[in-house]
């Protein structure tokens, strides 16, 4: 169970839906775990967005309407919660990757939100929104640039990558903005804020992934997968199908070149981008 702690309920969206779940749950004389059991989930879920750790998601605040009696108060309210920077299939990771202490990536085409420069999402942000204004890019932009002060808190993720070399060869934004970004790669790497390495072409085949994929894991929760395509992605929680894609990362972490090649590898690609 997730003890009590202070909020403000009118400090955001996200915390009134938890101080009003708080109360219905206690009007109707139930514990956190009791809730949880009639909704399907753990006590300490139901605790987690009572404290606002997490975001509500709508087919559990039905449920919990359900159970409480309290018609559509708590879906109209985690509509309004739901709202955040980042697109709506991808918030709820974005929320979950601040709270992991690893996080393995796999990356088969682009190069990782939490990797990226500046320059290189810039340019990915307008190939992917081609009609976008130049505020609505700059955004996005600074919404990314955001997120990566995970690698730099006060208690960073361990955070472990596996770029495709096909991330390496496709010249996204020209010569000078991948040779920036491939640059940026290798400093992280160097620094030990991230460990990178690469998946050659000679070893592809033997890699049983061909999409990106994030593992998560936590201190205090079980693990979580996010998986993502061309606009639109999916959170992944049930644990049979996130063990498969553990053991799935694993597989491509063993294929790839260790650290010390795949950081030879990434720095000759980005002397080759600065050859006339």
């Amino acid at each position: 169970m997730t003890e009590p702690r202070q909020l403000d309920p009118y400090a955001s969206p996200k915390t009134f839906y938890g101080a009003e779940l708080r109360r219905l749950r206690e009007a109707a004389g139930l514990t956190q775990s009791q809730l949880g059991e009639r909704a399907f989930c753990s006590g300490t879920y139901v605790g987690q967005f009572e404290t606002a750790v997490r975001r509500p998601q709508q087919d559990t605040s039905k449920l919990f309407d359900e159970i409480l009696g309290t018609g559509e108060h708590l879906q109209r309210l985690c509509r309004l919660a739901r709202e955040n920077k980042y697109p709506d299939y991808f918030a709820d990771a974005a929320e979950l990757e601040q709270m992991a202490t690893t996080i393995s990536e796999y990356a088969p085409t682009l190069v990782p939100g939490l990797l990226q420069t500046e320059g290189y999402a810039r340019t990915l942000t307008r190939a992917t929104l081609p009609l976008a204004s130049e505020q609505r890019v700059e955004e996005i932009v600074r919404a990314r640039m955001d997120r990566q002060f995970i690698l730099c808190g006060p208690t960073p993720s361990e955070i472990w990558v596996v770029l495709h070399e096909t991330v390496l060869r496709v010249p996204m934004g020209g010569p000078s903005v991948m040779c920036e970004q491939l640059l940026h790669i290798s400093e992280l790497a160097r620094s030990h804020q991230v460990m990178v390495q690469v998946l050659p072409f000679t070893s592809a085949a033997e890699a049983p992934m061909n999409g990106m994929v994030s593992v998560m894991t936590f201190s205090d929760a079980p693990p979580a997968v996010y998986v993502e395509s061309a606009h639109t992605g999916c959170l992944i929680e049930e644990p049979p199908l996130v063990t498969r894609y553990q053991k799935s990362y694993d597989l491509v972490r063993v294929a790839a070149l260790p650290t010390k090649a795949s950081l030879a590898l990434i720095e000759s690609v980005a002397e080759e981008y600065t050859t006339p």
